[in-house]
């Protein structure tokens, strides 16, 4: 598990390996190959506080070297995407708990839950994991804008210039 925020607020400890079967085991990154149980030869350190996310859950979790994996808020009706986020474990366990979006700041060095002082809420309904672990997606109705700036979405305001593609006719088609 991650090492809880220091008294400064910074992040004072990396997630583990949690793909490994065991000491030696190297993580390749799938998802499909992880333990099912707990391997007995690496208990908890002692005195480590029990973690809070399902142990299953966080085993699927392939975090970058903060200990974060991305979050992606995506209105239920619209699909619009609304934001990213970023969540370590225990923002993505009180996410799973408590039915609304948490999130670690990484310039505050705080949980924060979205709409907690704007009003803006944001309830979940879904939350899914993406094939490599790295990126979850979480599906809210969202009371209000989802964006800080007031604008429905983050995504609203700049759109940049891109070329358009087109996907090629098939033949016979």
């Amino acid at each position: 598990m991650l090492d809880p925020p220091s008294r400064s607020g910074r992040r004072v400890g990396v997630a583990p390996n949690t793909f490994a079967r065991g000491r030696a085991a190297v993580n390749n990154g799938r998802v499909t190959d992880l333990p099912t149980t707990p391997d007995p030869a690496d208990p908890p350190a002692a005195g480590t506080p029990a973690p809070r996310l399902d142990p299953t859950v966080a085993a699927l979790l392939k975090r970058d070297e903060a200990g974060l994996v991305a979050a992606v808020v995506q209105d239920e009706v619209s699909r619009d995407v609304l934001m990213v986020g970023w969540m370590d474990d225990e923002a993505l366990h009180r996410t799973l708990t408590t039915g609304r979006s948490t999130f670690w700041s990484r310039s505050r060095h705080e949980y924060w839950v979205k709409g907690e002082t704007s009003g803006h809420r944001q309830w979940v309904r879904e939350v899914r994991l993406d094939c490599d672990g790295d990126t979850v997606l979480v599906t809210v109705q969202q009371e209000g804008a989802a964006c800080h700036t007031g604008d429905r979405t983050c995504f609203d305001a700049r759109v940049l210039p891109a070329v358009v593609g087109t996907a090629p006719v098939a033949v016979g088609a």
